[in-house]
Order: C-alpha cells, then structure tokens, then sequence
C-alpha cells in the first residue's frame, strides 16, 4: 500500500479507498491513506462506517479515522458522550464476557494478536461468527480527551496494565496523554511508580516520565534536569531488562556525559534489547566531535554482537554521527559480509555517509531495495547522494 501510494497522483482515489477502508474495518489502511492525503471530509456521512460499529469493533486505529479532524466537527457532543459511554462499558465488562452474551455461544474464543495501526497491536476475539478487537479501554480514552475529561493518572494507569504487553494501544494511548500533561502532579505520581515492586508498574511510570520530557518543546523543559537525575538513579538500581530498557532509552534521549556514563555499563548486559538501547544511547554531541574513548569502545564491541538488531542499531549510531574516525568505516566495511540483509545495508548506508568509496560496490551487490521497504530505500538512497557529492554534480 505504501509503495501504490507513493507511486499514485490519482488523489481522488485516495478518498474513494479511505471510505472503502472504514467500511471494511481496515483500521490501519485508513491511517496509512490520512497520512498520504485522503480527505474524509469529502465523503458523505452515509457513506463512512457509523462510528457506533466502529467503537464496537474495539479498533482505536478505526475509531480516530472516523474522528479525524477534517470531519469532526460533524460530531455533535452529544454523540461523542454516548460513543464513550459505549466505550467504558465493553471495557468495564470485557469483550469476551460481552461476545458471550451479544452470541449466546459457549464455544471456545479464538484470540490472536494483530496489528491496530503504524506502532501498536491489539488482541483480536474472534467467537460465533463476530469479531472485536479489545482497545475499547483506547477508544474510550481517546473520547474522554475529546470531551475535555481529565481522567485520574490510577484510572489510566489502570487501563494500560489490563493488557501484559506493553505495546497495547490502550498503554500508548495512557502514557502519550498523560505526559502530555507537563505538570507536577503527573511527574510525581509517575515518579513514585519507581519504587513499585511491580515490573509493569515501573515500566508505565518510566514511560510516563521519558514521554514527558522528551515532546515537551519549550526552550525551557522544566523536567530535563529531573528525568535525567532520576533516570541516571534508576538505571543502577533495575534488575527487569524489560524496565532497564526503558530506562536506559530515555538516558540515550539526554545530551549529557552523565547519561553516556550510566549507559557504559550495560554495554555487555546479557538481554540483546538492554544492550540495544546503549548502542541507540550513544551519542558524540556529549563530547563534540567525537566519541568519548569508552563510548568508541562500545560501539565497536557492539557492531560485533551476536545479535542483528544491536549491530545494526550500533552501526546505524556510528553512521549518523559526526565521529569519521577510520576505525568506524573500517568496522562498517566489515559488515558487508554480514548474514543479515539489514545489518549490510545500515553498513552501505555508514560508509556512504562517511564518505568511503566502498559503499558504492556494496550497494551494487546488493540490488535495489525490497518493494516497499522504506528503510532499504533509505539506505540505499544516500549512496546516490554520496556519488551526486563524489562528482559534483
């Protein structure tokens, strides 16, 4: 659908796809042609989903189409508080309690895990022939911020440990708007989780507080100074790799020497997403124009490490930094005889920023990117640009 649509200058069929779209519940289909220039507001109500069916097939991806900002003002308030009220009942009883009672069907509920949109997935329940996906907890949110509700930091909190992954809608949904928040009583409250003896209690209040800091975009962010003390604190006390990797992402989101040292250590950490956050966490800028001798020494360590993911995270860190150290294009030429297909191409893509002549054979093995792949694309375009500075043209 991407590369159609990059292709496309037909507009018009953008907004003929995107009522097609919401009226078969392809809820990420719908985002993805928003983000590419559809205008809802040129459809006909009678000719989207009613947004009743779309709250009830507990897609937040659906629901947010149908609530996109050309067409919102559509919506009376009126409709909007009884479509949150919908919401908070298939959330407060479950859908697969709500299934059974709408079918009437005591068979077993088929329930696979699916994608919602560009960056969170969801359960599906599928029994009796009807199928619900389980972000009614997202939608409702979603609906509250649109009324003006402030919802309490425990309720929302609550909405996003119902589901055990973290990369649940209704977690993304919690955690965005409340860091959004910016206020005092938020960071407190998200602060406190640290101590929670409960890995998913930390892991939300972790997240809390990196979002907070990191959209806020005043020239003066209040909370850099604290998330960065606190961060640094955290990080040598974690023992759950999975909050340890949320920590140390938001170090990595901090220009600061302090930041580099409490990432230092966990360069060899035996979890590959632990060691994948350093290799992002990395950054030259703290000690401009080039990597500390540590960090340089991490780095190379981990563009050898056994897993594909951190190489060509550490590679990818090395590539866009201002650091042309030849160790560094010596360490990426070497992996252009990498066994993963991504990991050589974030390697052409490092030589090619760098300036090293070697990208450019590299690139021609390896052949045009994948149909689709943006990031392959993106690899492979800046050996071009390298040969466009290369000739000066």
């Amino acid at each position: 659908m991407k590369a159609l649509l990059r292709d496309d200058s037909n507009w018009g069929v953008r907004d003929e796809a995107f009522c097609l779209a919401v009226r078969s519940y392809s809820g990420d289909i719908a985002q993805l042609l928003l983000q590419h220039g559809a205008d809802p507001s040129q459809r006909g109500p009678d000719e989207l989903l009613p947004l009743r069916e779309a709250v009830e097939s507990g897609s937040p991806a659906l629901v947010e189409a149908l609530l996109h900002n050309t067409i919102l003002g559509r919506r009376p308030k009126s409709e909007l508080q009884e479509m949150r009220d919908l919401a908070r009942h298939w959330h407060e009883t479950g859908v697969e309690t709500e299934l059974r009672r709408r079918t009437g069907s005591q068979e077993p509920v088929a329930c696979t895990r699916v994608q919602d949109d560009e960056y969170y997935s969801i359960d599906e329940f599928t029994l009796g022939g009807t199928t619900v996906r389980d972000g009614h907890g997202a939608i409702l949110t979603d609906l509250e911020e649109l009324l003006g509700v402030r919802t309490s930091f425990e309720e929302l909190m609550d909405r996003a440990l119902t589901h055990t992954c973290h990369d649940h809608t209704a977690w993304g949904r919690a955690t965005i708007q409340l860091a959004g928040r910016r206020d005092q009583a938020t960071w407190t409250a998200a602060a406190a989780l640290r101590t929670n003896p409960d890995p998913s209690h930390r892991l939300f209040g972790a997240e809390v507080l990196r979002l907070t800091h990191l959209f806020d975009d005043r020239d003066e962010d209040p909370f850099a100074g604290p998330a960065l003390d606190i961060f640094i604190g955290w990080s040598a006390e974690e023992t759950d790799p999975t909050v340890l990797t949320e920590v140390l992402v938001a170090l990595g989101e901090h220009i600061d020497p302090r930041a580099e040292a409490a990432l230092l250590p966990y360069a060899g950490h035996p979890d590959a997403r632990v060691r994948r956050a350093v290799a992002q966490g990395f950054s030259d800028r703290s000690s401009p124009p080039a990597f500390s001798g540590d960090a340089r020494t991490a780095l190379l360590a981990l563009m050898a490490d056994p897993d594909a993911v951190v190489r060509k995270t550490a590679c990818r860190t090395v590539a866009e930094a201002r650091d042309h150290n030849p160790v560094f294009a010596d360490a990426m030429a070497a992996l252009l005889d990498d066994a993963d297909r991504l990991v050589q191409l974030a390697a052409v893509y490092g030589l090619a920023l760098h300036n090293d002549e070697r990208c450019v054979e590299a690139a021609r093995l390896l052949g045009p990117p994948q149909r689709g792949s943006l990031e392959e694309d993106s690899y492979l375009d800046a050996v071009w640009r390298y040969e466009w500075r290369r000739d000066g043209r």
